[in-house]
């Protein structure tokens, strides 16, 4: 058992009422917190401690999580157990990485792992095994062990820890100026006294190592790209990438990570259902939570579209006129600018009843993820945090049934779009 990496520090300097902000490079103020503190810790904040009080919490290592050159971002305890085959107890303090895990196991159960499978070479396992030190204090400890993330670099070897100083997730570049600090953690493990000035060899060897191992381990190039631009990149997904994504009630929360990603693009979201009562209401389709997101629901007989801009701007397109009957209702965002501070999306959300427009607003969209974790995308039902403040999750769906939600995100017009959806068979 393990932990996650140091305290995380996504709040800033003045702390977060939404920690959704970091993920999308807006920048948070002390005062719009301090306009929402008796709301924070509620069901309408998505809050995060300040950067200092993350500091506070890795004492007495220095630094945060995402810095892994430091103690405070990369040190954590593992606590193991097997009663059958390891006796006794006690504490190691044997450098070990997180990557030696699987090797250690493998090497506990006498397991051999296979080169090929299923016709597939294997990439080698890069980690060494840690089992001789669960049954001697004093055994040898991992020698090397290099780090690259977030434009952050480190390398440990025989007890020694050199770090380049760069900001991470900055988006600044220029890996030439970094320089590199020197720290023995064996006699300073707090890292209070960088030695770079009085062991400049010791440094030229550590960052010449650190490239070697760089080179072994594709650990290049070196990437600060801020947290928006991290999120927003390309990554690799059971689906490919489309157009149309279609999504169903009845079916389990879609993550974010694997839903359709509408930052930046106009976009379409088209619902196909049929109205049974006078008085239906509920979530149609949900994606996000309190922290930024969008919905489209049905409440006190209105069609309503809510575009929640990181918890601040609510945007909300309405419209009454929900009659029973099969129905197509769709909102339709068109973008056409961009927000220079914030890279907002700005642009127009049209709101249709079948053929008919029945309403329309100038929105801002979210420049990157509506949600890191725990918010993704729901048909029928918000399941997390109240994307709306108009409903308590999970304002079910109640008086109709709902087809099917499809999300355009190809530019394709409104119009066009509807007629395809009309071909579907009839849902009674």
């Amino acid at each position: 058992m393990t932990s996650d990496n140091g305290s995380s520090a996504e709040g800033g300097p003045n702390g977060s009422f939404n920690e959704n902000k970091f993920f999308n490079n807006v920048e948070d103020t002390v005062e719009a917190n301090l306009a929402m503190l008796d709301e924070l810790g509620g069901v309408n904040s998505y809050p995060h401690y300040s950067s200092g009080w993350a500091w506070a919490f890795d004492t007495p290592f220095p630094y945060l999580k995402r810095y892994s050159g430091f103690e405070g971002g990369v040190c954590d305890m593992m606590v193991m157990a097997w009663p059958a085959k390891l006796a006794g107890g006690g504490v190691r303090h044997q450098y070990l990485h997180a990557i030696d895990v699987v090797p250690t196991i493998y090497d506990l159960l006498g397991v051999t792992p296979p080169d090929v499978i299923k016709g597939y070479l294997q990439s080698p396992i890069e980690g060494e095994s840690f089992a001789a030190t669960l049954t001697d204090p004093d055994a040898p400890e991992r020698q090397t062990q290099f780090d690259s993330m977030l434009g952050m670099r480190s390398i440990h070897h025989d007890g020694w820890l050199a770090t380049a100083l760069h900001p991470a997730l900055s988006g600044w570049g220029h890996f030439d100026k970094d320089e590199w600090e020197l720290y023995n953690l064996r006699e300073d493990r707090a890292q209070t006294n960088n030695l770079a000035a009085e062991h400049p060899d010791k440094v030229e060897e550590l960052v010449g190592l650190w490239f070697y191992n760089a080179g072994l381990y594709n650990g290049m190039p070196v990437d600060d790209r801020t947290a928006a631009e991290q999120l927003k990149r390309e990554r690799p997904e059971p689906g490919k990438p489309r157009e149309h994504y279609v999504y169903y009630p009845g079916a389990s929360e879609v993550p974010e990570s694997v839903a359709v990603s509408i930052p930046g693009r106009s976009h379409t979201v088209a619902a196909q259902l049929r109205i049974d009562g006078e008085t239906p209401e509920g979530v149609i389709f949900a994606h996000g939570g309190v922290g930024g997101g969008h919905t489209l629901y049905i409440k006190d007989g209105e069609l309503v579209y809510l575009y929640n801009w990181l918890g601040e701007k609510l945007q909300y397109t309405r419209s009454g006129g929900v009659t029973p009957g099969e129905h197509l209702y769709t909102a339709e965002f068109t973008m056409t600018g961009q927000d220079d501070v914030t890279k907002s999306g700005i642009g127009t959300l049209k709101l249709y009843m079948d053929d008919e427009q029945v309403a329309e607003s100038e929105i801002w969209t979210q420049p990157a993820s509506f949600a890191l974790a725990g918010d993704g995308l729901n048909v029928g039902l918000d399941r997390g945090s109240p994307t709306s403040p108009e409903y308590l999750p999970p304002f079910e769906f109640e008086g109709g049934e709902i087809r099917a939600v499809v999300v355009d995100v190809s530019g394709t017009p409104y119009i066009d779009y509807a007629n395809q959806m009309r071909a579907w068979p009839s849902l009674d």
